[in-house]
C-alpha cells in the first residue's frame, strides 16, 4: 500500500511538483506529483513507510514561495511505478 496526499493552498506555480520529487526520489519512493485542475497537487508515494512520513512533513511546508493550507491523505493502491515523476 502507499498513501495518496491532495495538498491545497498556493502549491501551483512555486515549483511544488519539482520540488516534491526532489525529496521523494532519493528516499527510493516511488510515485507522483501532478497538478489538479482546482489549484491543488496530487502526490502518490509508494515504498518505505518511514520514507512516506518524511514526506508527507515536508508536504505541510513545501518549497519556499509555497503556502500550504491543508494535506489530505488516503491508502492507495501502488501499481509498482518505476521512478517518481511529475505531470
Amino acid at each position: 500500500m502507499g498513501r495518496l496526499f491532495i495538498v491545497t493552498g498556493r502549491v501551483q506555480g512555486v515549483f511544488f511538483r519539482v520540488s516534491t520529487r526532489d525529496v521523494a526520489a532519493p528516499s527510493g519512493l516511488k510515485g507522483h506529483s501532478i497538478n489538479l485542475p482546482d489549484g491543488s497537487v496530487e502526490v502518490r508515494a509508494c515504498g518505505d513507510d518511514a520514507a512516506i512520513d518524511q514526506l508527507q512533513a515536508w508536504l505541510h511546508e513545501g518549497p519556499p514561495h509555497a503556502s500550504v493550507s491543508a494535506v489530505n491523505e488516503r491508502l492507495t493502491e501502488c501499481t509498482a511505478p518505476v521512478r517518481f515523476t511529475t505531470g
